[in-house]
């Protein structure tokens, strides 16, 4: 595997776990004081946006999901 192809297995490993903590923050309340991580100030920004990359990604998969009924279904409690 090239270099190339390193990177974009990376970047899919990162945003896979980014989405990850997406969903449990949605369904746990959970979240990263990412603040409280990094006291310099570049680094607390940039773990926000790649957070929210998180959140994004979570939101186009919902938004999905809710798209085919016919193949995704929500469990009644």
């Amino acid at each position: 595997m090239g270099f190339t192809g390193k990177l974009i297995h990376f970047t899919v490993d990162a945003v896979m776990l980014s989405t990850l903590l997406a969903g449990i923050k949605r369904s746990t309340g959970w979240t990263i004081k990412y603040e409280e991580l990094s006291k310099e100030e570049p680094a607390a920004h940039y773990i926000g946006r790649y957070l929210d990359i998180g959140e994004k990604t979570f939101d186009f998969a919902l938004s999905n999901m809710k798209k085919y009924p016919s193949i995704f279904e929500k469990p009644s409690k």
